[in-house]
């Protein structure tokens, strides 16, 4: 498939740049296989699934990855956003300067010395940090990598908002978004009707902000992230299986990871990895059966696993809906829920 069939037109005023009021009151669209579409609210979740449904989260925190500075040599200004760790000194990470980087070069961020020890392609580097803790250097010197689309610093709500009310392991350069709308009272509810909730953890890296550059999708390639499946989650989703309930993946990061995760027999391993899975239409879905995400950007490569989920046309038709509704888009905007039967 092409690029170009991923578009859609969105008035730049749906954008969301800012959080909503309360977590759970942002607005649900209920897209079901076939027939009208259904309006509803976040907190309504609960009477939406069934009991025996499986909703799977991700539990990754995000880290304020991008960090300023200049280089050594030449004074330039740099600025580096972490991507994942390789071992204890060195990082993967992407790199923004005027005039490149070279191996080998010294970097001063936030007052600590760091080495270029390579370079690769798209700006991709490899950071030995020496001595130097990088994740705790970030955490205080850093700052929040809010998605570009939002046209703003970061401000202090962020820090709470930006995170899930279960993020746990830190790693992530972006938020698992369909998570933001999750409250305490969102899991009571879950728990009373029946709906089990489980955790995994997969650590977004850098590549959900890259855009597709080739009119051919089958071109472009994911950056690796990592992922983790506990022992609690197989079980949880083996049992799920045998009670003839539903996989729902909370959110596109979820839906990677299971995918990813599960064998030919449709069991899923625990275990960690790394995972550059790209899901686009043609796919053959053996893990999730059901999908709760946001709305995603035009030609993107998260549009592009829901639509092979649910079909490209039934996706656009629900987000023409969205924006006749004026509904809100993107990260901090409302969500929709992929629901009715199994759409894996």
């Amino acid at each position: 498939m092409l690029l170009s069939d991923f578009d859609y037109v969105l008035p730049d005023e749906l954008i969301a740049r800012q959080p909503p009021p309360e977590r759970d009151g942002a607005r649900l669209l209920v897209v079901h296989r076939e027939g009208p579409f259904e309006h509803a609210i976040f907190r309504d979740l609960s009477r939406l699934l069934a009991p025996g449904d499986l909703l799977v989260l991700n539990d990754a925190r995000v880290i304020k990855a991008r960090l300023k500075g200049r280089k050594a040599d030449t004074g330039g200004e740099v600025e580096i956003l972490l991507d994942r760790p390789l071992d204890a000194q060195r990082w993967l990470a992407l790199g923004n300067a005027s005039k490149g980087f070279k191996e080998g070069q010294r970097l001063e961020l936030a007052g600590s010395a760091v080495v270029v020890a390579a370079v690769g392609e798209g700006g991709r580097l490899t950071v030995d940090f020496g001595s130097v803790d990088a994740l705790g250097l970030a955490q205080a010197h850093g700052e929040l990598p809010l998605p570009p689309y939002l046209g703003r610093a970061p401000e202090a709500a962020d820090d709470e908002r930006y995170q899930t009310v279960f993020a746990r392991e830190p790693g992530a350069v972006a938020a698992p978004t369909a998570g933001l709308h999750f409250s305490g009272r969102t899991f009571e509810a879950l728990k009373a009707a029946g709906v089990r909730v489980a955790f995994l953890t997969l650590q977004v890296g850098p590549g959900t902000f890259l855009p597709v550059r080739s009119e051919d999708i089958a071109a472009h390639r994911m950056l690796e992230e990592r992922f983790a499946i506990s022992p609690a989650l197989a079980e949880a989703f083996a049992e799920t299986r045998r009670q003839g309930g539903r996989v729902i993946a909370v959110g596109t990061t979820v839906t990677r990871a299971l995918e990813s995760a599960v064998d030919g027999a449709g069991a899923l391993m625990a275990g960690e990895g790394l995972t550059e899975l790209f899901i686009r239409p043609g796919h053959r879905f053996r893990a999730v059966d059901g999908l709760l995400t946001n709305f995603h950007l035009p030609r993107s490569t998260l549009l592009m696993l829901v639509s092979a989920l649910a079909g490209r046309e039934r996706v656009l038709s629900a987000y023409a809906e969205a924006v006749a509704h004026r509904y809100r888009f993107f990260s901090y905007g409302d969500c929709c829920l992929f629901h009715g039967g199994s759409w894996g």
